[in-house]
């Protein structure tokens, strides 16, 4: 079968491997209580799937370009499907996080549809597409908590699991009909010639560098808002996940934008708009904080507005820059691509997470954010004199 995939199949995986991180959160307390254990073990089921995802990733790429893309995204969903069902049918706590770390096999979603977009188009096409796909797939962090709290709250917390492994049921049969494999026939070549290709070529590293800072920008928000909020401006819950949605919104439009300009204006020139655009929004509120006056709530979130939309403009950029980089290994460059934003994405979480509750300052969480933003600034600017 050769036939390329569509790009709504694409899309549903993408959103497939995002709603599987974060669909069951607002029923972590839910599954603690019948699971007879602590919170904080059950929020393993996120953390330790974010590790977990980190790994696979890393070994679903090479897998790949070794095997191709269709056994891959096919086995990856039948092992999605038996570990979501193993966590619905669980009875302790080791059962369910012991079901829940397989369910990380989704993630060639992402990892494989990166890797079909380079297979099946030009750099600048491919960073098009992938605006297409990111723009569409950013609704799942939206909706996901959203339709697993009312599925948990009418159904219970199995009904998740459930929904999960019959999603991931439907996908299989879908790419079953419709995932032809992509990759080009080519010699096999020795794993360790292929990791010293992709480890040793700067133009790799300049691109996914410039996507994991962007990411990690993005999770510094999520991280450090909270606190900000509930120190500075008393904002209730509902609020406060308000304003931490409004950097998706401005991915989407950033996204949808790419998807229009990205072929035309070249891969590097969007990276740059991009990352001008959030640098620029950061630095203007933290000037307005630091020397005209205290930055309302509006203000802050209007400022970071500017992440999500410089993400948007960004990222389908870079990672078309980063798979393409290096012949041959796109599913390769993919893998280690997410990898390195997971792992980024978990140590600025965290870092920002304790620099801002020892100052909850909109100053202090701008500051750290526009620090992210320059560095990815200046991978990007690094990919544009290497192109």
């Amino acid at each position: 079968m050769r036939s390329p995939p569509r790009i709504l199949t694409l899309i549903l995986l993408t959103g497939l491997s995002t709603v599987s991180l974060n669909m069951f959160v607002p029923a972590l307390p839910a599954i603690a209580a019948e699971l007879g254990t602590s919170y904080a073990t059950v929020s393993l089921a996120i953390a330790g799937y974010l590790a977990v995802m980190a790994v696979t990733q890393m070994v679903m790429g090479p897998l790949s370009d070794r095997f191709g893309r269709r056994p891959v995204m096919l086995g990856a969903l039948a092992c999605y499907v038996v570990a979501a069902s193993g966590v619905a049918l669980s009875g302790s706590a080791g059962a369910f996080l012991g079901w829940r770390m397989p369910m990380a096999a989704i993630t060639a979603g992402w990892v494989v549809t990166l890797a079909v977009v380079r297979d099946t188009a030009a750099p600048g096409k491919a960073a098009a597409i992938m605006g297409t796909i990111s723009g569409a797939m950013a609704l799942a962090p939206l909706l996901g908590p959203l339709i697993g709290g009312v599925v948990a709250q009418v159904l219970g917390w199995r009904a998740i699991f459930a929904l999960y492994a019959v999603a991931g049921a439907l996908m299989l049969a879908l790419c079953w009909r419709d995932f032809g494999e992509t990759r080009k026939p080519a010699p096999r070549e020795p794993l360790r010639a292929s990791a010293r290709r992709l480890l040793g070529d700067g133009g790799f590293w300049a691109f996914a560098g410039c996507t994991a800072l962007s990411t990690a920008c993005f999770y510094g928000y999520i991280a450090g808002f909270p606190a900000v909020s509930e120190a500075r401006y008393g904002l209730g819950e509902a609020a406060t996940g308000a304003a931490l949605g409004a950097i998706t919104g401005g991915f989407m439009c950033g996204a949808f934008v790419s998807a229009r300009l990205a072929e035309r204006a070249g891969l590097t020139r969007m990276m740059l708009a991009g990352r001008l655009c959030a640098a620029g929004g950061l630095a203007g509120g933290l000037i307005w904080a630091l020397a005209i006056g205290p930055l309302s709530a509006p203000g802050l979130v209007a400022s970071v507005m500017f992440v999500g939309l410089g993400n948007g403009l960004t990222m389908p950029s870079s990672n078309a820059g980063a798979i393409a980089a290096v012949e041959g290994l796109a599913g390769s460059a993919s893998g280690l691509l997410g990898a390195l934003t997971v792992a980024l994405g978990a140590v600025v979480t965290a870092g920002v997470a304790a620099l801002v509750a020892t100052r909850p300052t909109p100053a202090m969480l701008l500051a750290t954010l526009l620090a992210l933003a320059l560095a990815a600034l200046g991978a990007a600017v690094i990919a544009h004199r290497r192109g």
